[in-house]
C-alpha cells in the first residue's frame, strides 16, 4: 500500500461514547468522511439507501478535520488522549469508516496502546485486527458482516424483520429508536418490541440528552 495514502477525516475529538454497549466510556472519535449508502447531500437524502442518518460526515471541515497521511493522523489521535492515562479507546466511525480504515492505521494506533472499535453499516468486510465491532444495518443494504460484538439496529425501519438479525453471531443485540419527527412513537414501539423479545436491549443516544458531541 502507498505510504502516502491520504485519509479524509471529518472530525476527531475526545468524548464519551453516547450509545450502545460502551455508552459512557471515554473515547477518541475519529470520523471519516464519506459513506456508501448516502452521499451526504440533503437533496439526495430521500433516495438514499440510508435516508435517516443523523450525522454530518460530508467534507473535512469538522474539529481537527482535514486530509491526513498516516503518521500525522496517529499523532493527532494520540494527542487527544489524557496524558499518562491508560484504558485508551478509539472509535472509528463515519459515514462509513471501512471505506478508508486499513490495517496500517489500525496497527499504528494499537501500537500506541489503543483498543480499537469500529461502527459500521456492515456492508464491507471488517479487519480481524479490530477489537470491537459494532454493526448498524440498514434494511435496504446487503449485510456482509454477520458477526461481531454488538449489532445496533435503528428501529423501526420499513420492512425490517428483526428475527433475521437474531440468527447472526453477535454478543449484544440493541435496538435504538429512530430519531425523527415520530421519535416519541418510535420510542414506544422500540420498548414494546424489546419487552416481547428480551434478546434485545435498548440503546439510548445519551450524548443528545447530555448535549455533548
Amino acid at each position: 500500500m502507498n505510504n502516502y495514502k491520504t485519509y479524509s477525516i471529518k472530525e476527531i475529538f475526545l468524548t464519551l461514547q453516547g450509545e450502545g454497549h460502551n455508552a459512557g466510556k471515554t473515547a477518541v472519535f475519529c470520523r471519516f468522511s464519506g459513506c456508501n449508502l448516502w452521499n451526504g447531500n440533503e437533496k439526495d437524502r430521500k433516495n438514499a439507501v440510508c435516508s435517516f442518518c443523523d450525522t454530518d460526515f460530508k467534507g473535512v471541515n469538522g474539529i481537527n478535520g482535514g486530509k491526513y497521511h498516516l503518521q500525522p493522523l496517529v499523532e493527532k489521535i494520540t494527542s487527544l488522549w489524557p496524558k499518562l492515562k491508560r484504558n485508551k479507546f478509539i472509535v472509528f466511525t463515519g459515514g462509513e469508516p471501512l471505506l478508508q480504515l486499513d490495517n496500517k492505521l489500525i496497527k499504528k494506533v494499537k501500537d500506541k496502546g489503543f483498543k480499537v472499535a469500529v461502527e459500521t453499516n456492515g456492508t464491507l468486510p471488517v479487519s480481524k485486527l479490530i477489537d470491537w465491532v459494532c454493526v448498524s444495518p440498514k434494511i435496504e443494504s446487503k449485510l456482509v458482516v454477520t458477526k461481531g460484538d454488538e449489532i445496533k439496529v435503528v428501529y423501526p425501519q420499513d420492512g425490517i424483520n428483526l428475527s433475521v438479525f437474531e440468527k447472526y453471531n453477535f454478543e449484544h443485540f440493541y435496538l435504538q429508536p429512530l430519531d425523527n419527527k415520530n421519535f416519541i412513537l418510535n420510542n414506544k414501539k422500540t420498548i414494546e418490541y424489546i419487552l416481547k423479545n428480551p434478546k434485545w436491549k435498548l440503546s439510548v443516544q445519551t450524548h443528545k440528552y447530555l448535549k455533548i458531541k
